[in-house]
């Protein structure tokens, strides 16, 4: 393999202009003694529609082998975006805002309509923890999703032996996923076609060599096998890297099969990995730095190193495996890896000028609105005999107002409608973006705000900032914040235009 030098300067310049870090709670990197990376979709970036779509093939044809009639099932890898929740009850892939309301819902491969959401969850609170609702944590699942769509289809259609229910079809589909995985054949398709499956970033090992030489100890947690993990970290590491220097050498300690989120939760035990084969020995007497190990917890990881957990900063793209219980159970800083926001900062940037727009007309919207509202309260007041009036129009004169405005008010929807149209879609023509739900935060937002300090788009992000910074999060607003007080006294300002001095 030809090694290639440490990333150029022409390359790193360009880093802070595409990509940043932004931060939920603030985060003093200068006090993380040790910074821990999951690898798949973390430190190795795959190219998602390959292996989505070679995952889905392999798992078609095990139910093919059953004898189901999948041939013509095709991967869609527009279909499913991640953090979209999974109702087992009634077969349907919904998107959430941040309370759970369901805002947009597809049943099988089919959008729903407005009206048919709003019979079926109008009462609905997505809950997460209740076992109806499967989170799309990663991008891992989007194969798993866009399959059980297709085949809720197909189970609507009566084509599905043995299946008595939606909640049964996806205990098949994530069994056989998980058996996929687990079989070895899948990831022998990788290891063997590297350069198919890995999207190369160069920058990657340069943000951590950063963080190496200023003395943080570097962790590999995942829950892959040793031969792959070896196999894989070489191909996308040691290219980049100075001299002989190799991705072993980063390390304090790596640790394979890990099998998050038990790692944080459980006292697994714990094997020392002795040959590049994957020979194990038992260990009893906890972890050694700069040793390779299988399973362990991370209790014995604080213990190698000799620190505390709120000194370690971890580094995954799973929301719950990854982020959510190593920050609940052992208190460690967390750092959520979303590949996709890159590409949506992008698209949100891109259509920076129609949103202004939108935003405008939205506000003209709203104090039409409140100005209508306004008049047909004054109208009601004149009919019915009481309370204090504004001007001296007559309920005639008041009822052509009300016209006047729900024409503007016509026209100002006509303008709104594509512009809306084109915001919802940004992203995902299905789903829109992945982290707004309408005007709300999205479910997968809310989960990012509550257990990841940090997010970024990729490991090597990390380049923005030195290892020494100190990253502090944006001061919240508030819907009392002035600026947006100020927004409300425009609104009534107008209202009160239309529903008095113009008359």
């Amino acid at each position: 393999m030809e090694r290639n030098p440490v990333v150029s300067s022409d390359a790193i310049e360009l880093a802070p202009q595409r990509s940043r870090i932004f931060c939920n709670r603030t985060l003093n990197l200068r006090a993380m003694h040790a910074i821990g990376y999951d690898m798949d979709y973390t430190l190795i970036h795959y190219n998602v529609r390959d292996w989505e779509n070679t995952a889905f093939e392999h798992v078609k044809r095990n139910f093919i082998d059953q004898g189901w009639p999948l041939e013509s099932l095709r991967y869609d890898h527009e279909l499913m975006i991640r953090g979209l929740v999974i109702d087992k009850e009634l077969g349907n892939v919904v998107k959430t805002d941040r309370f759970g309301t369901v805002k947009h819902a597809f049943h099988g491969t089919q959008p729903m309509r407005f009206e048919d959401i709003k019979k079926v969850y109008a009462q609905v609170v997505v809950d997460l923890s209740a076992d109806r609702w499967e989170f799309l944590n990663t991008l891992f699942s989007m194969s798993e999703a866009c399959l059980f769509a297709q085949l809720v289809d197909l189970l609507d259609a009566s084509k599905l032996p043995g299946i008595l229910g939606y909640a049964q079809l996806y205990r098949k589909v994530r069994w056989t996923m998980d058996y996929t995985h687990m079989e070895g054949r899948l990831k022998n398709e990788i290891v063997s076609n590297p350069d198919r499956f890995v999207d190369l970033d160069p920058e990657a090992p340069l943000a951590l060599l950063d963080q190496y030489h200023a003395g943080k100890k570097l962790l590999l947690i995942t829950n892959s096998e040793w031969t792959y993990s070896r196999k894989m970290m070489s191909y996308a590491f040691d290219r980049f890297l100075p001299g002989n220097m190799t991705w072993r050498d980063l390390f304090a300690l790596i640790i394979v099969e890990a099998r998050k989120p038990a790692f944080f939760t459980s006292r697994n035990p714990l094997f020392e990995v002795v040959s590049e084969d994957g020979l194990l020995r038992p260990v009893y007497d906890g972890m050694k730095s700069d040793g390779i190990y299988l399973g362990g917890h991370a209790g014995q990881v604080e213990e190698a190193l000799g620190i505390e957990g709120n000194q370690i900063l971890f580094v995954g793209d799973h929301i719950f495996s990854d982020v959510h219980v190593s920050k609940d159970v052992q208190r460690w800083r967390t750092a959520l890896v979303l590949r996709e926001l890159e590409a949506e900062v992008e698209a949100v940037r891109g259509f920076e000028s129609d949103q202004r727009r939108l935003a405008e007309l939205m506000e003209r919207k709203e104090a039409l609105e409140s100005g209508y509202s306004h008049l047909r309260l004054q109208a009601q007041r004149l009919k019915n005999g009481y309370g204090p009036r504004t001007g001296d129009a007559s309920l005639e004169q008041m009822q052509g107002t009300m016209q006047e405005v729900r024409a503007q008010l016509q026209t100002v929807d006509a303008d709104i409608r594509p512009l809306a149209r084109a915001s919802a879609e940004l992203s995902s023509t299905s789903w829109g973006l992945l982290m707004r739900a309408g005007n709300d935060k999205s479910q997968l937002a809310r989960q990012v705000e509550r257990y990841a300090d940090i997010y970024l788009a990729k490991v090597s992000d990390f380049l923005v900032h030195t290892p020494f910074a100190y990253l502090r999060a944006s001061r919240g607003s508030l819907p009392h914040d002035p600026g947006r007080i100020e927004a409300q006294d425009m609104v009534q300002s107008v209202d009160l235009a239309l529903g008095g001095s113009r008359l």
